[in-house]
């Protein structure tokens, strides 16, 4: 944390309870300087308004650091600005976006309108460089996003809905995003909202570009830039899209097959707080106009579910379970899924790792009655990868789906909606949805980076609530996903070389696995649709020996360094975002 933040919250803080900055100073006098920072940090998220205290402190010093770069005035000039209004849209609106393009710091080329009353006005104001596009009445915002590509004389194009308002360095911002990196055909940033009395709220800091969250919601097309020659590559855009015109090229674009997205981690725009977001019928119009064996249709929180064909004939799914004793959880695991999974070809493997409770061992000889459950003996020390590793070699279905025994099925189509994804070419490990008892997440992906490890994000985040702007209840491309419940191809896992058994017997195994299905070129993707129980934690219980302790941060330690986690930031996550917390807060 740079000096003048310090101060700059310290001062606020005091204002508030100079109890607690005593403390901050006292700590940092003494040399505890972590101590210090975070005893700041936590202060400062109890006692000051988050987004106001980030906006006076974050982002006023990153834009004094930007202010002072050069940056030549004419780089603005491969940028032209439509405004995506039509005779319908509010004049008033049209106006404070153009407003907020007089006050670039960097001017673009041009501003396209494709409204007759919208020249006048901005004229008036002094504001020249407003071209009108002249189109036939009736036309949709289709059809004038189609006539602007093809006539715009700028090498990017800026899509603006009317109302929204650019930052005043948004174009500066964005210049320097394309000088970096001139190749892209896709550029977009953050956003927040303004209220009716102008205050900034709701900050929207996004991922980077993301295939599977892209489907699933409109995070990327408000306020977005394409490449006038990509946007011209994908050819007109129907009218069937015209409700959702700049998304649907969006997802065009991203079907290229030199298709380069860049995020731009600045809030580049506000959007006026009542603003209608595109809904989700329209923009499944688009989905399955550019992806026509998808089935798409609105869910929950204003996303998109979209249902990838299913594999015909279904593949068989060998389903591992490992265990030592502890009847009442695999029992109930067991059951759930003969009682309710709908998928047909799946063998339930039991791995009995040295069970002696002769409860235990009757139930493992009577359920093998059921022709879908065998039990395998492994008693080897209980070491996770090793006796799942074991297990997948002995397999001889297409398929795994890791279980933990302390997880039980609860809706019916949990296998299908994972294998829709998971026999994808292109994609490696498959994780699902888990709720805690009390209908909290445990797992809606794994965020590498967290705590300088890896953590579950939105843990504790009731099923109820949106969160953090629905991302939890959104299908997303995630770097890992949690082994509690995973469904990956075999011959993939294979590829990799499974679970690490050697340096990583117990903890972070999942998250190695994962990562090294990326770095062969696969996805990880999380579902929110398949959804079960975890009772984490319940197995094997909470063992605080120094054994096991010392055990942990030796693994711990193998996954930072080979993964670099103590600095990095997930695709899914930001910057701006805290790396200290599961659930998404703002930096303090």
């Amino acid at each position: 944390m740079h000096a003048p933040i310090w101060l700059e919250l310290l001062l606020k803080v005091s204002l508030k309870s100079r109890g607690r900055a005593f403390s901050i100073i006292w700590c940092y006098i003494r040399g505890y300087r972590v101590r210090a920072r975070n005893r700041l940090r936590d202060a400062a998220a109890a006692l000051l308004p988050a987004y106001p205290t980030w906006i006076a402190t974050f982002e006023r010093t990153a834009r004094r650091a930007h202010n002072a770069q050069e940056i030549d005035s004419a780089a603005g000039q491969c940028f032209a600005i439509m405004i995506l209004a039509d005779e319908g849209s509010d004049r008033a609106a049209i106006e404070r976006t153009l407003q907020s393009i007089v006050r670039q710091t960097v001017p673009p080329r041009e501003t396209i309108v494709t409204t007759p009353f919208a020249p006048d006005r901005c004229a008036a104001s002094g504001f020249t460089s407003v071209r009108h596009l002249a189109l036939p009445a009736g036309a949709t915002i289709a059809d004038r996003l189609n006539a602007a590509i093809g006539d715009v004389d700028a090498d990017f194009l800026l899509l603006v809905p009317p109302g929204a308002e650019l930052a005043g360095n948004a174009l500066a911002c964005l210049c320097e995003a394309v000088a970096a990196a001139p190749e892209a055909t896709l550029l977009f940033g953050d956003e927040d909202c303004l209220d009716a009395d102008r205050t900034r709220t709701r900050p929207w800091f996004k991922p980077e570009w993301n295939a599977e969250l892209a489907l699933a919601q409109d995070y990327v097309s408000r306020a977005c830039v394409v490449a006038t020659s990509a946007a011209r590559a994908v050819g007109p855009l129907p009218r069937s899209v015209s409700d959702c015109a700049a998304y649907a090229l969006v997802l065009g674009i991203s079907t290229l097959p030199r298709f380069a997205p860049r995020r731009v981690p600045h809030v580049l725009h506000h959007m006026p707080a009542d603003m209608v977001h595109v809904p989700p019928e329209a923009r499944c119009q688009a989905i399955t106009h550019w992806f026509k064996e998808a089935r798409c249709r609105p869910d929950r929180f204003g996303t998109t579910r979209v249902c990838w064909p299913p594999p015909d004939p279904a593949p068989a799914v060998a389903i591992i379970i490992p265990t030592r004793d502890r009847l009442d959880l695999v029992r109930a695991c067991v059951d759930s899924v003969l009682g309710v999974t709908d998928y047909h070809d799946y063998t339930i493997v039991i791995i009995d790792n040295g069970s002696v409770e002769p409860e235990s061992l009757r139930w493992f000889q009577d359920i093998q009655a059921d022709p879908r459950v065998r039990v395998e003996r492994d008693d080897r020390p209980y070491n996770f990868s090793a006796l799942n590793n074991a297990a997948v070699d002995r397999a001889s279905s297409p398929y795994v789906c890791l279980l933990n025994n302390d997880t039980e099925a609860i809706a019916s189509d949990w296998l299908t909606e994972m294998m829709r994804h998971s026999a994808r070419d292109d994609v490696g490990a498959v994780g699902a949805k888990l709720l805690y008892s009390d209908g909290t997440i445990q797992h809606a992906g794994v965020v590498i980076g967290l705590g300088g490890a890896a953590g579950h994000a939105h843990r504790y985040l009731p099923d109820t609530e949106e969160g953090y702007f629905a991302v939890a209840h959104s299908t997303h491309d995630a770097s890992a996903v949690t082994a509690a419940c995973m469904l990956v191809e075999r011959a993939k896992f294979l590829a990799v070389g499974g679970f690490d058994e050697e340096k990583l017997a117990i903890a972070y195994n999942d998250v190695d696995l994962c990562l090294k299905l990326r770095r062969a070129g696969w996805r990880n993707i999380y579902t929110p649709h398949a959804v079960l129980l975890h009772h984490e934690g319940r197995s094997r219980g909470l063992d605080l020996s120094p054994e096991h302790l010392r055990r942990y941060h030796e693994e711990l330690a193998v996954l930072q360094d080979r993964w670099g986690t103590r600095e990095a930031i997930d695709p899914m996550h930001h910057p701006m975002l805290d790396r200290f917390e599961e659930t998404y807060r703002l930096c303090h």
